[in-house]
């Protein structure tokens, strides 16, 4: 039984279940250990089914679909994979589809992706060809993927439908957000051959409550039976709940934000005190009286201590030994063992990269969460799997083994641990990489031609003017920290060096301090400085490389640079050295690593940064303005230069040298 709706219908009507959202790992090595993660998690958790992201324009479909061969024939569980139709072309929507069906994938959540860019429906590389495999714009809504998968497929597929129980917001600010206003297209898609619904994430139980009543009451009756599933996502760190809720357009309570306020520095604090808030509205959303069983959507991010408290508490795990007439009604089929090579280790394939996060000028310190670099897993396989018990216990990080499922359990971002299944975490699942809307980029940057005005827009930016966003970054504000290098910073920009992450250097401050400090109390932090920059490819050749390779500065700096064609250059002479930019040390804990750079985590971000060179080349409406950041994307160099000079005094040194090298560009 592999449809979820048989699966629902199966269990009893007063039944609760719950499945788990995971997305593709960006590197090789995330991969391999979000498989001995899922190992864990199918084995003491038990989803009725899991589901697999898609990423921006089919940007991960190699990897979203390794991930679900991964999670339906090794693992055996019930997968249903996400499917983006915008920005995407109808061959690339059939190979998914037919890739689907040779891998027993039976579920498929229509999407249609945030609002394409107007000429992205001809795909503008491909404007001119009349080949309708290569065309999009049978594809603008989801509706229309709902009808394609239906009267091309039939019914093998199980169709799922996105709600937004506190309306969806196009590209602007959702000052006229409204439920109602998006029913005549959720009743349309359901008409169409949606099987269950499933709604964006939310904390407002209220709000959700109020949207379920209004479907099931609705006077057509398109609701009264079909699934609803609510989507949930733990709280792993403030800050990622911050920008996660702006993407989306979610609503935090101010119930709930007077909670967490108070801890925000402290993403152990602020995890705990997520698992009560989650748990709170799981258990009141049971009390409410249900159409068939109730049922949960767990976004994961990837990892798994919060979510498996919160099914614990909250009573959703099934038993480990069902009844005979339920043996399949959870997602785990135990007569398909896991594949593994003849090495004993789980086999691992290469996964294209999805969205990166980064740490840059707007980031503040309360973004830089705690990892363990010394606690990487490995991959091995125990010849004698734990038990369930012994394996919840494991993901619940209450044994001594708990370090495999806890090592990472602070999502730490771009600058992270890219062992980790959730280095560089998405938070949206937007066709574009940018952080805003299209029309948004146009009013906050305009339609550059030259690189004075890229410049005008990075220094203004400084300066704490418009635009208070970049392209490259997340966050829509400076962070305080960015004051103490911001002469500096503006120094090489004047340059025409645009950067875009830095930080300066820290030398053992206290954990609570307002501008640097992250963790819990009683801790010191520490920081070298470092900076990422574009400059052209000439300036880049002629000033900076050598600089940086001069006998004088080498030993002083590390560097990694990169351009859009793929040409690669480090001061490492190993791939895998590791620079640590950010750790404290903590009472009763080990030193905790929230930051590093290094070529692993470099190479993915690289693909990205430039890609949002071309994203935004999209968004302006003259051609003039295109063709030039084109041009800058594939004529400029990507650089990351860390400084290793932290303590007191030291520091300066990064920003001298960097300065001293571009007076020649002056």
């Amino acid at each position: 039984m592999e449809k979820i709706t048989d699966k629902i219908a199966a269990l009893p009507n007063d039944a609760n279940y719950f499945s788990l959202e995971f997305f593709p790992p960006k590197t090789d090595m995330g991969f391999s250990n979000l498989q001995t993660r899922l190992e864990r998690m199918s084995l003491a958790l038990r989803p009725l089914f899991v589901a697999v992201t898609w990423g921006a324009g089919g940007s991960t479909s190699s990897g979203s679909l390794q991930l679900a061969e991964l999670c339906q024939r090794q693992l055996g569980l019930t997968t249903c994979l996400h499917l983006t139709c915008t920005n995407m072309k109808k061959k690339l929507i059939d190979e998914a589809l037919e890739e689907a069906k040779a891998l027993g994938v039976r579920n498929i959540l229509a999407l249609r992706g945030d609002p394409p860019r107007e000429e992205e429906y001809k795909l503008q590389e491909d404007e001119g060809t009349q080949d309708e495999e290569e065309s999009n714009e049978k594809f603008q809504w989801a509706i229309d993927l709902v009808r394609y998968i239906r009267h091309v497929h039939k019914d093998y597929f199980c169709i799922g439908a996105a709600a937004y129980p506190e309306g969806h917001a196009d590209e602007s600010h959702p000052v006229d957000q409204d439920p109602l206003h998006d029913l005549p297209y959720l009743i349309d898609k359901t008409k169409a051959g949606a099987d269950f619904i499933m709604t964006q994430l939310f904390y407002d139980e209220d709000a959700y409550m109020k949207f379920e009543k209004l479907l099931r009451e609705h006077e057509s009756g398109t609701f009264a039976t079909i699934p609803i599933i609510p989507g949930l996502m733990p709280i792993q760190s403030y800050q990622i709940l911050k920008r996660v809720t702006k993407l989306s357009h979610c609503k935090l309570p101010p119930a709930l934000l007077s909670r967490l306020e108070p801890v925000k520095g402290d993403d152990e604090a602020v995890k705990h005190e997520g698992i009560d808030i989650i748990s709170e509205i799981v258990e009141d959303i049971k009390k409410a009286k249900s159409k068939g069983p109730r049922g949960f959507h767990f976004f994961t991010l990837n990892l798994e201590k919060a979510v498996g408290f919160i099914l614990e508490r909250c009573h959703l795990i099934p038993p480990s030994t069902p009844s005979p007439e339920a043996q399949d009604l959870s997602a785990i089929d135990d007569s398909l063992p896991p594949n593994h090579n003849d090495t004993g280790h789980p086999i691992s394939n290469g996964i294209p990269t999805p969205d990166h996060h980064r740490i840059d000028s707007t980031t503040s310190q309360d973004q830089l969460t705690t990892s363990n670099s010394s606690n990487r897993v490995s991959t091995t396989r125990s010849s004698s799997p734990p038990s369930r018990a012994a394996t919840l216990a494991i993901s619940h990080g209450l044994t001594p083994a708990s370090r495999e499922a806890t090592w990472d359990d602070y999502p730490n971002g771009r600058y992270g641990d890219p062992r980790s299944p959730a280095f560089g975490t998405p938070l949206t699942y937007s066709p574009s990489s940018l952080p805003v809307p299209p029309h948004t980029a146009r009013t906050l940057w305009g339609e550059p031609v030259a690189p004075a005005d890229i410049t005008a827009l990075f220094t203004s930016h400084l300066a704490g003017q418009p635009p208070h966003q970049l392209p490259w970054s997340e966050s829509g504000s400076l962070s305080p920290e960015t004051a103490l290098i911001r002469a500096e910073l503006t120094a090489l920009n004047a340059y025409s060096w645009w950067t875009i992450a830095s930080q300066p250097a820290v030398d053992g401050l206290p954990s609570t301090d307002p501008t640097h400090g992250w963790g819990p109390p009683g801790g010191f932090v520490f920081q070298k400085p470092f900076v990422e920059f574009f400059l052209p490819s000439p300036a880049f050749h002629t000033l900076l490389l050598p600089h940086l390779r001069s006998s004088r500065i080498a030993p002083q700096i590390s560097f990694y640079a990169a351009n859009a064609a793929g040409d690669f250059l480090s001061s490492e002479t190993n791939s895998g050295a590791v620079h640590a930019v950010t750790w404290g040390s903590f009472p009763g804990k080990e030193i905790a690593t929230a930051s590093m750079v290094e070529e692993v985590s470099f190479r993915p971000w690289v693909e990205e940064a430039f890609a949002r060179w071309g994203e935004w080349s999209r968004c302006v409406r003259r051609a003039e303005s295109r063709a030039f950041l084109k041009r800058m994307a594939a004529e400029c160099w990507l650089v990351n230069v860390v400084g290793h000079g932290y303590r007191e005094g030291e520091g300066a040194g990064l920003w001298d040298l960097l300065v001293q090298a571009g007076k020649g560009a002056g």
